[in-house]
C-alpha cells in the first residue's frame, strides 16, 4: 500500500469530522483536501447556533488559516474558493449530544451519506470544569459511536485520544484498551452514570444554597470537582481522566464497528507538511521556550535526564490516515501510540541545549540596544523544594507588600490582589504539570511501528505520509523549526494583547 493507495481510500468518500477547529483537526482537513481532491464531501461539525454561523466559523477558524496557503497557491484564490464550496460543508451541531444535536430529519439524511467519522473534538485543559470535560471527552466519543452505527456505509470510526490516558504510570505502557470501569487506582472502578449524577447533584446543591446567579461559583466548584475526581481514580488531571472514560465508553458501545484509536504524546509544530513550523498555541514543553525568550523564570521543575515524549503534528496526521487505510472496514478495534520515546528519545537537556543554541544565534535585543544574555534556569528535581523557592522568592515579598498596603490604607491592594492571583495560578500550574515533568513511563509502540509493515511503506517513498519518528533530527527540528515557530506565535499573541 503506497501513498497513492492510502489517498485512494478517501476518493469519493464522505467524511464527518468533529474538532475541525482544533490544532490537529485543521491539519487533517487540509491534508485530506490536498492529497485527495476527489474526496466527495467533508462535513465539519462545529458549535454554532445555525447553518450560516457554522459556515462563517469554518471559513474563519479553519479554511482562513495560513495552513491552507499551499492549496490556495495550487488553485489560485477563485479556484480555491470554488473547491472549498464544493467539498466542505459546515454543520451546526455539538458532539455533547445524541445525533450531534441535529434534528431527526437532518441526522437521517446525513447518516446515509457518511462513510467515515473522525472524532477529534475535545477539551484539552488540565483544569477544565468536570461537567464540560465529561460531556466533550467522555460522552462525545459515545455519541460519535452511536451515530456511526446508524450509518449503513460506515467504513471506520477514528478517535483521537492521548497517550497520557496512562496517567503517571512507570515502565512500558502498552497499546491496550481499558476494561469496563477500569481505573488507575487499584481496587477502584468508575461508573460514568454515577459521575454524571454527582455533577448534577453538586450543581443542584449549589443552586439551592445560593439561589440566583452563581455562575462563577459553579465554574470554580466544577473545576475543583474534576481535579478531585481525577485524582481519586488515579489520574493527575481531569483531561486525561475523561479521555480515558471516553475510550471506555467507545469500547462498550462499538459492537462490530471498525474503530481506530490514535493516542499521540505531546504534539508539537509541523515537521514538514504542508510546511515546517505551523503551530497554534504554546504546548506543554513550550513553557521552557517561552521562558528562555523572556528570561522571566529563574527555575523550573523536572529532571534534565528525563525523556520528553513529543511528536510533530503532521506525523500524527499521517499515522492516522495510514491507519485508516490499513484498517478499512475491519471489524475490530486497534490502538496506536504515536510516540517517539522508544525510537528517537529527546531529553529535557536536549531541549535546553536547542533553546540555548537558538537564542545564541538569534539574540534578543533590549531597548538599550544590548543583547539579552542567556541563562539556563535552575531545574528543581523535587516539587516541594520548587514550591519552597517560590514561597521565599515571590510569596514572602508579596506578603510584605500586603502589610504595607494595610498600613497605607489599601494603597497597594489592587496590585497585591493581581500579583497574588498570578502567584496562586503559578502554583496551580506547577501542581498540574509536575506529573509530566517527572514522568518516567515509556509508551509501547509495537502497533505503531508495525503499521509501516502493514502498509508496506518501509522500503518505499513514504514522504507524503511520513510517520517515522526516527527520521526527525531533534536538534535541527527544534532550532530551525519548532523554537522559532513558538517564539513567533507567542510574540504575536503578546502584541495582540
Amino acid at each position: 500500500m503506497d501513498a497513492s493507495a492510502v489517498a485512494g481510500c478517501f476518493r469519493d468518500k464522505s467524511i464527518l469530522i468533529t474538532g475541525s477547529t482544533g490544532f490537529l483537526g485543521k491539519l487533517l482537513v487540509e491534508k485530506i483536501l490536498r492529497v485527495q481532491p476527489d474526496v466527495k464531501k467533508l462535513y465539519l461539525l462545529v458549535r454554532a447556533p445555525d447553518a450560516a454561523s457554522a459556515e462563517q466559523r469554518v471559513l474563519s477558524k479553519v479554511i482562513g488559516m495560513d495552513l491552507f496557503n499551499v492549496l490556495r497557491e495550487k488553485y489560485g484564490l477563485p479556484g480555491f474558493q470554488s473547491f472549498i464550496q464544493e467539498k466542505v460543508i459546515a454543520l451546526a451541531g455539538d458532539i455533547d449530544y445524541e445525533n450531534f444535536g441535529l434534528d431527526d430529519c437532518q441526522a437521517d439524511v446525513l447518516s446515509k451519506e457518511i462513510d467515515i467519522i473522525i472524532n477529534g473534538a475535545a477539551t484539552t485543559s488540565f483544569y477544565e470544569r468536570y461537567d464540560v470535560a465529561l460531556a466533550s471527552n467522555a460522552l462525545g466519543p459515545r455519541n460519535a459511536c452511536e451515530f456511526a452505527k446508524k450509518c449503513p456505509n460506515m467504513k471506520l470510526l477514528l478517535h483521537v485520544s492521548t497517550a497520557f490516558v496512562a496517567g503517571t504510570q512507570e515502565g512500558l505502557l502498552l497499546e491496550k484498551a481499558f476494561k469496563n470501569g477500569e481505573t488507575l487506582r487499584a481496587g477502584y472502578s468508575v461508573d460514568i452514570e454515577a459521575e454524571l449524577e454527582l455533577v448534577e447533584r453538586v450543581k443542584s446543591e449549589l443552586r439551592a444554597a445560593k439561589g440566583g446567579s452563581i455562575e462563577q461559583l459553579e465554574k470554580s466548584t466544577m473545576k475543583e470537582l474534576g481535579l478531585k475526581r481525577a485524582c481519586h481514580f488515579g489520574w493527575p488531571n481531569v483531561y486525561t481522566f475523561t479521555k480515558a472514560i471516553g475510550e471506555i465508553l467507545l469500547g462498550q458501545q462499538r459492537g462490530n464497528l471498525p474503530v481506530v484509536i490514535i493516542r499521540p504524546t505531546m504534539v508539537t509544530s509541523t515537521y514538514q507538511d504542508p510546511f515546517a513550523g505551523w503551530i497554534e498555541g504554546a504546548k506543554t514543553i513550550d513553557a521552557l521556550i517561552v521562558a528562555y525568550d523572556d528570561q522571566a523564570f529563574p527555575c523550573f521543575i523536572g529532571d534534565r535526564n528525563n525523556i520528553i515524549d513529543v511528536i510533530p503534528a503532521d506525523i500524527v496526521i499521517n499515522a492516522a490516515m495510514v491507519a485508516m487505510a490499513v484498517h478499512w472496514n475491519e471489524k475490530e478495534q486497534v490502538i496506536y501510540h504515536v510516540s517517539s520515546s522508544l525510537q528517537n528519545p529527546l531529553s529535557l537537556y536536549d531541549l535546553e541545549d536547542a533553546c540555548e543554541d537558538y537564542f545564541s544565534m538569534n539574540p534578543r535585543i533590549l531597548e538599550n540596544g544590548k543583547a539579552l544574555p542567556n541563562r539556563r534556569p535552575y531545574v528543581f528535581k523535587n516539587l516541594t523544594f520548587f514550591r519552597l523557592f517560590l514561597l521565599l522568592v515571590y510569596k514572602l515579598p508579596l506578603e510584605m507588600l500586603h502589610i504595607m498596603s494595610l498600613l497605607l490604607c489599601g494603597l497597594f491592594s489592587r496590585r497585591y490582589n493581581n500579583l497574588n492571583r498570578r502567584f496562586k495560578f503559578l502554583m496551580l500550574l506547577a501542581s498540574l504539570y509536575a506529573p509530566y515533568a517527572f514522568f518516567d513511563g515509556r509508551f509501547d509502540d509495537t502497533n505503531y511501528m508495525s503499521l509501516r509493515t502493514k502498509a508496506k511503506m518501509e522500503n518505499g517513498d513514504d514522504s507524503i505520509f511520513n510517520f517515522d519518528p526516527k527520521k526527525v533530527d531533534w536538534h535541527s527540528y527544534l532550532t530551525e523549526v519548532h523554537v522559532p515557530a513558538v517564539i513567533k506565535y507567542t510574540r504575536r499573541e503578546k502584541a495582540g494583547r
